[in-house]
């Protein structure tokens, strides 16, 4: 999972790619400062999220997951510690994030960086996972519908819950000046705007209760060949 991340991580192209370019070693995004942090409250909630994305995705029995805008690979990782049988590839815009992932799978994921059309080509994959990646984009709609064209089978899809997101780093005392909003958020989404949004693409079947995020996990419209 991708959150909060910086828009490097859109998985079409555009966005700008960070990192020292001049051999020394980047700083940690945020989201590697998020899934490494040592808060008890924050690894708590990151716990369920990771629990419940491995539970909903092990009950759809994929051959394949493409985790679009992996990241660091931490969901991937998760995913494969889960016991689940499938192919893993990820893709990121971020060389830094696709190399702390290759460090971090080796040989377990296939994992790329580039434009997530590009690196699918003609393939659909079973399951798609796009999470923390939506807040980060200026037209989600249309990264959605370029999710339509990648499988035919589910997609679960995560962003933050809000206004509770917003209200809960207001009371971390974070981002005062932006009320709560991460600098990096372009959208925000209730939970009903965000099932709204979705509902426009695909078909719904879940939406487990993970906060301060809302997954969904939803059916293609389209039938594989």
């Amino acid at each position: 999972m991708v959150s909060p991340a910086s828009p490097s991580i859109s998985p079409i192209d555009g966005g700008a790619v960070t990192g020292d370019r001049c051999g020394t070693v980047p700083p940690p995004s945020s989201n590697a400062r998020k899934h490494d942090s040592r808060n008890p409250l924050l690894r708590a909630v990151l716990g369920h999220f990771t629990r419940t994305l491995c539970r909903v995705v092990g009950e759809l029995r994929p051959r394949s997951v493409f985790d679009v805008g992996c990241g660091e690979g931490y969901m991937l990782e998760a995913l494969r510690g889960s016991g689940l049988s499938a192919e893993l590839v990820g893709v990121d815009l971020d060389p830094d994030a696709i190399a702390a992932a290759r460090a971090r799978l080796g040989d377990a994921a296939r994992l790329e960086v580039g434009d997530a059309r590009q690196i699918a080509g003609d393939r659909r994959f079973d399951v798609v996972l796009m999470l923390e990646v939506l807040e980060h984009l200026e037209d989600p709609e249309a990264m959605l519908e370029v999710l339509t064209e990648l499988t035919t089978g589910h997609v679960v899809l995560s962003v933050p819950h809000e206004p509770l997101f917003r209200a809960l780093n207001l009371l971390r005392g974070h981002h005062l000046r932006r009320l709560g909003n991460h600098p990096e958020h372009i959208g925000q989404f209730t939970r009903a705007g965000f099932l709204g949004l979705v509902g426009r693409h695909f078909d719904i079947v879940g939406a487990p209760i993970v906060p301060p995020w809302t997954m969904v996990v939803a059916r293609s419209r389209r039938r594989a060949h």
